[in-house]
């Protein structure tokens, strides 16, 4: 059954290395080359684009592809939309593997909101010391914003054109330990956390920090799910995909 799995997350990483050895499936992964140092995949591996939704179904039908695999972040819109726009074309089956939101507890001082035109706002007009972990696309909001002082954590570091001015720049992959988090919340005085609803363990140390040193977090809500089948679980998706496996296979087989 050959596969492709549109990655990037910890869920596909692990799905990948779940498949290597798995004789049913022959799979592959894709990665949007976004980062310039991709971690190493378990799988055959793609990187880059398919030239939309259009080239994503192209791809599926010229590799004859079974099902197709949507692991990547909750918050890569674009690319989801474009798997189910492909998925339906040729008519394979998308599953999506989504991580659990976090969820706050006692102890949390959260503010959501929906975007991050609202997380600039919620900062309020005071300066504060602000530290954003959304990645280094959505900066735009905050060079709005000059008053406050940011420290800004990302895999790369953002193109200087999208920086608030006076920023320090963190280039760093998780996971994270609580303790280095609290280090860096501490060290750099931030009041104020801004970070998206991504769910998952390699980030939510910084959330426990936030927690025991009371800084309050501006949490992005995800956007709404894509349609068809999801699963939060690589265990999950691996029961998916031997069902569908044994509709495909020739009965006594």
């Amino acid at each position: 059954m050959k596969l492709l799995i549109l990655g990037g997350t910890t869920e596909a990483m692990l799905l990948g290395r779940a498949l290597a050895d798995d004789p049913r499936f022959a799979a592959m992964i894709s990665l949007a080359g976004r980062t310039r140092t991709p971690a190493p995949q378990p799988l055959p591996c793609r990187i880059g684009g398919f030239g939309g939704a259009q080239g994503l179904a192209q791809f599926l039908a010229a590799e004859r592809i079974d099902a197709l695999i949507d692991a990547t972040h909750p918050f890569a819109e674009q690319i989801s939309r474009h798997a189910d726009f492909a998925a339906r074309s040729v008519g394979a089956p998308l599953l999506s593997v989504q991580r659990p939101e976090w969820r706050p507890i006692a102890g949390d001082h959260w503010i959501p909101v929906s975007n991050m035109n609202a997380a600039a706002l919620a900062i309020g007009g005071t300066p504060r010391r602000v530290l954003l972990t959304i990645g280094r696309k959505d900066l735009a909001p905050f060079a709005a914003a000059p008053q406050h002082r940011y420290v800004i954590r990302s895999v790369d570091p953002p193109p200087p054109e999208l920086l608030p001015p006076n920023a320090e720049i963190i280039a760093a992959r998780g996971p994270f330990l609580e303790e280095d988090e609290r280090r860096l919340l501490a060290e750099r005085e931030i009041e104020i956390l801004v970070t998206k609803n991504s769910g998952g363990s390699a980030t939510i140390a910084k959330l426990h920090a936030a927690r025991a040193l009371g800084v309050r977090v501006v949490m992005v809500a995800r956007p709404p799910p894509a349609a068809g089948d999801r699963v939060t679980t690589v265990k999950e998706a691996l029961a998916w995909l031997t069902l569908r496996h044994e509709a495909l296979s020739p009965r006594g087989v």
